[in-house]
């Protein structure tokens, strides 16, 4: 019995050492290296295109003389005969000060002119009867002579009286304010009860006549622009369409916006009422028909500062990350000025899950099997340096 016991426990420790070992063992091997996933990823054929975008800004149709009409004096604002868009004819009146003042100044001008032509006849017949005393050698010429200075003083009095009526009469008309064109009444900026000063703006006016399209212009556009050019303006809630030029360009930029203020001359047709909404398409700064190469902005990923995208290897069927030049937007797409050549396969989905040199496969609609040779094949049809756009579009469209 004691031999079997010390046999048996035996064969326990031995089997207990046995599975220590193997735990120790296997605590330090080394985990299996898993493999990376192949990626499922939409890829597209770089070609060559038409730039489609057109530069168009968003403008306000203004009348070409607007003035700001206020009072030639300072007074009390006792009414206003105009309101906001009112058209107005040359002549009418648009608003009055308190012309009380002025009347009672008028009026001492025109007391002071009658004293004053009181006394200038009275010099004159002073004149006149010393002169005949002197025909008669009854005084002297000096006598005559003072009579004669008299005369002319009591004249210049006269006619600085004259000056004064005449200047406070002015001062009396111009408690009213008169339009000097005919318009239509752009703004008020003044009511009735206020105390205004000599020149303060009352109201503004847009002069009937051409009509103006300003739109503002940032300052890497304005080099292109110059007088005379044409532009394409059309209405922003019609289908309404005008011929224009440029009349005008700001010699210096707007302080709050930094862009250029633009003005355009409408020529021909009836001209869009007065504010009117509209765009401005500058054919200066247009692009139609340049030939460029654009990609969907989802293929776009950032690569440090610069934009780059992922580009697929056919043969290995692995990605690498290609740096890229982003000139401008044409619609959705980025139109890229560097980077990318003419049949590149360029990944257009899935671009933040991907690695360099992993290896991907082409997504396939269900019940298309995604094909390496289709991915081939339009490489190698649109690499050929004969190929033409259209091929270009064609391999595109087969790849997909």
């Amino acid at each position: 019995m004691s031999y079997l016991s010390y046999s048996s426990t035996r064969t326990v420790s031995l089997t207990a050492v046995a599975v220590g070992l193997s735990l120790f063992l296997a605590a330090c091997s080394k985990p299996a290296v898993q493999e990376e996933p192949i990626r499922s990823v939409k890829v597209f054929t770089v070609g060559v295109s038409d730039f489609d975008a057109t530069s168009e800004f968003a403008g306000e149709v203004r009348a070409r003389v607007e003035s700001r009409l206020g009072f030639r004096v300072a007074g009390k604002m006792v009414k206003r005969q105009v309101e906001l868009g009112q058209r107005v004819k040359a002549g009418q009146v648009l608003a009055q000060l308190d012309a009380q003042d002025y009347k009672l100044a008028a009026d001492a001008a025109r007391a002071q002119l009658a004293a004053a032509a009181t006394n200038r006849d009275l010099a004159a017949a002073d004149f006149k009867r010393f002169k005949d005393l002197k025909e008669q050698n009854y005084i002297s010429g000096a006598e005559l002579e003072r009579r004669e200075t008299a005369l002319k003083a009591a004249q210049a009095q006269f006619q600085q009286a004259q000056a004064q009526l005449s200047s406070q009469g002015n001062q009396a008309g111009y408690t009213s304010l008169v339009a000097d064109v005919s318009g239509v009444v752009t703004a008020v900026e003044a009511e009735q009860g206020q105390v205004v000063s000599a020149g303060t703006p009352i109201v503004r006016i847009a002069a009937d006549g051409p009509r103006d399209v300003v739109f503002s212009v940032p300052e890497d556009k304005v080099a292109a622009l110059k007088v005379g050019s044409a532009v394409a303006v059309r209405a922003w809630a019609q289908t309404s369409q005008w011929a224009g030029a440029v009349r005008e360009i700001a010699a210096s930029t707007d302080p709050v916006t930094r862009t250029f203020a633009v003005k355009v001359a409408l020529t021909g047709g009836e001209p869009p009422a007065l504010g009117t909404t509209v765009y401005a398409q500058p054919s200066a700064l247009g692009h139609a028909g340049v030939k460029i190469i654009k990609i969907p902005t989802s293929a776009l990923k950032q690569d440090g500062k610069s934009s780059a995208v992922w580009v697929l290897d056919v043969p290995t069927m692995t990605v690498k990350s290609q740096l890229i030049t982003v000139a401008t937007a044409d619609g959705n797409d980025a139109v890229i000025s560097a980077g990318l050549e003419p049949g590149m396969q360029v990944v257009a989905a899935g671009v933040h899950v991907l690695s360099p040199g992993q290896k991907v496969t082409l997504y396939a609609e269900k019940g298309a099997p995604a094909l390496v040779s289709s991915a081939q094949a339009a490489t190698k049809g649109v690499a050929d340096s004969s190929a033409t756009p259209e091929a270009v579009q064609a391999a595109s469209s087969s790849s997909k």
